[in-house]
Order: C-alpha cells, then structure tokens, then sequence
C-alpha cells in the first residue's frame, strides 16, 4: 500500500523527523487558504499522486504571491499528470500540498528497504538527491552508499554516523543527521514499511537537515495491525479492479497481456503466468483465489478479469489440496452462466475430487476446454486465442 506524500510527512513528523509546514488542499480555494495560514514568502505547490518524478512533469512548482498559489493550482489540479512511474498515461491530479519553501544548500538521498537476501533492511544514502537518484545509481553508482542493518540490533550510533560520512555531511550536520537516521529506523519498523524514502534530505545554510519529501510503501500483510494507515489509503490512485478484487479478498494485479488467469495459491499463479508465456501467450493478470474460493469469489473473479477489454481467453488452473476442484466447477459453471462469458475457457484441475469435478464441467453443457497438464492448458488457451 502507498500513500500520498503529505500523509508521508505526518508520520516522520510523528517520529520526530524534521519536515516543512504544509496545508493538503483539494480546490483551488483551499490552496490559496493554505497558502495565506502558512504566511510564506515563498510557497511550493505541489501536486499529490502516488509516483515520484513529479517535478519533472511539471507537478511540483514554486510560487511567490498569492496569485502565483492561485494560477499554479489551478493549473496543477485535474491536469493528466505524465512520469516515469505513471505510464504515458498519466495520473489525474486531485489534491495538491501547499508547503513552506525551502532554503535549499545540497540536497541528499536517504531511504530503508527490507534487503530478502541478507535478511536484513538495507539503508541506503547519497550525496546526489534530488530528482535524478535513478540516473545517479545507473551512472556512478558509487556514490550511493548501502548499509545493512540488523533487526534484532537496531540503527546504532556508530552505523548511522558511518552513513552521515559515507554521504559527505559536513560534522555540524552529523549529530543531527544520526538523529534523524535513527528515527527513520524506527518508523520503518514501527509502522511496517517495506520502503521509507526521503528525496530529498535537505541541508540549509546553516547546516540544518529536513525532509522536502517523503514516499512510503507499507506491507499489506501488515495493515490489519495499523487502522491509522489503512485511513491514508486513496483508491483514486488504485487500479479500479485491484479495488473490486480487494473486496472480495481476491489477489489481482492487472497486466498487458490478453489471457485472463484464475489460479488459487500465489506460487501456482506465478508458475501459470510463467508457462503461459513459455506457449508464446501473455498472461492479462495475476490473480490468487486462495484457498476458501466460493461460487461467489469465482463470479465475481471472472467478472473483474472480463472487465479488461484486452482479455481473449481465461486460463483456469486448480489445484484442489484445501479447495476442492468440485467446488471449483460449480463455482466456474455458475460464472461461466452469470456473465454469458463469451470467450475461449480452459480448465486444468488436480487433486482432491478432480475427477469430480472434471465430470462437472463436462456435463455442464458449456464450451470449456479441459485439459490435464499446465503445459495442455497453456497450448490449448494460446491457441484459442490466436
């Protein structure tokens, strides 16, 4: 789950984490009321989607009056916003954050990631913030600096004084950047995070360190423990079937291919989707019914996937260990009648009561192709579709 760049700042102000005022505005108005509580001088409006790059597509802008705040506002919401992480595109703009302005000397990267390898959370700092931390890692990736922490030890003095070093702050600014290194620590971990990130981590002049952004991702698995961060939650910024899908507790995630998938047990999707292009077809979803699926779950699966106008064919594979492939077939009969499906269906199934099942489809009367082996499933699907 992420969240807005506002909402970001909440919590490192929470923690402790130093960060500008800001007003969130949803009209016009609101910015300009935002700007006038805020006093300026100087102001920074800046739009609110869930992508970074926004200043380069021209959604992050300074203003120095009032009218300033007005136009820029006015320009910067409902505009299509295009980045690298939105996709040609874009992203429609509906709130905006109106901030103190900064005084900017040099700027710093600075962000915690969960590291699977080593098994630990990877901190990892720059010299170069700012808007091209990408172009910095692809080009001189060695003045990125990486630190592994220990969970069971924790973001120690010594560690976080290594990080100010590696990164070049100056020695007035390291006892506070050891303090804000720290805090970042613990709101990662406090909050279950899976990525806390500030670009950039500003240094004025006179030496002060604070947060002029603020991106976090959270573990969904995790949420159930942080009602206050569910609230944050924008479905404005979520695929409209990753929404629907969410309510029915089905794990979907849209792709660009055009064969819909309906599988129960992550790793067999991941298997399904890898064999279908192995057959020289693209798979148009991820989608894990789980283990609990109902005739309703499976309607409601079809419904979302048949919704993507780019969907040719759905791929059904089943392995029936908790979930039972008869409950499966009736579940996909009653689909298959309830939307009039109208293109191609394969349905592989193994395990408990298969045979079962299989019998079910079969008399079911409808068009459903069925077959015995995922790579029988991925032939018979991709040709169905060409």
């Amino acid at each position: 789950m992420k969240i807005h760049e506002y909402q970001g700042k909440e919590i490192l102000r929470q923690f402790g984490v130093p960060v500008p005022r800001g007003i969130p505005a949803f009209t016009v108005q609101e910015a300009v009321e935002a700007a006038q509580k805020l006093g300026g001088p100087v102001w920074v409006v800046k739009a609110q989607i869930h992508a970074g790059g926004r200043g380069k597509g021209g959604g992050v802008k300074v203003a120095k009056t009032i009218d300033d705040v007005k136009r820029i506002a006015g320009e910067i919401l409902g505009m299509q916003l295009k980045t690298h992480q939105t996709g040609p595109e874009g992203q429609k703009v509906r709130r905006l954050y109106i901030e103190d302005g900064a005084d900017i000397q040099k700027e710093y990267y600075v962000s915690i990631v969960t590291d699977r390898a080593t098994q630990k959370l990877a901190f990892i700092a720059s010299s170069e913030g700012g808007m091209d931390i990408e172009e910095v890692a692809h080009s001189t990736p060695e003045k990125i600096v990486t630190e592994f922490i220990d969970p069971l030890t924790g973001l120690g003095e010594e560690q976080a004084t290594k990080i100010a070093n590696g990164i070049g702050l100056p020695a007035e600014s390291t006892a506070q950047a050891v303090d804000i290194f720290q805090k970042l620590y613990k709101c990662y971990m406090d909050t279950d995070a899976s990525l806390v990130e500030i670009n950039p981590l500003n240094r004025d002049s006179k030496n002060n360190l604070i947060a002029l952004d603020a991106k976090f991702n959270f573990d969904a698995n995790a949420l159930f423990r942080h009602p206050e961060i569910v609230a944050y939650r924008d479905l404005d910024e979520e695929d409209p079937a990753e929404v629907e899908a969410s309510k029915f507790d089905l794990a979907y995630i849209s792709l660009d291919g055009n064969i819909g998938c309906l599988v129960n047990g992550a790793g067999l999707a991941m298997a399904t989707m890898d064999t279908i292009k192995l057959f020289g077809g693209e798979p148009a979803n991820f989608l894990d019914v789980g283990g609990g699926a109902t005739a309703e779950k499976v309607t409601e699966a079809f419904k979302i996937m048949l919704k993507n106008e780019n969907v040719k064919g759905i791929l059904v594979n089943i392995f029936g260990g908790i979930m039972k492939c008869d409950t499966i077939a009736s579940g996909v009969i009653t689909a298959c009648k309830a939307v009039n499906l109208s293109v191609p269906l394969v349905v592989r199934m193994k395990g408990t009561n298969d045979e079962l099942g299989k019998k079910m489809l079969a008399d079911s009367g409808l068009p459903i192709i069925s077959a015995d082996t995922m790579a029988e499933a991925a032939t018979a699907i991709v040709a169905a579709v060409k």
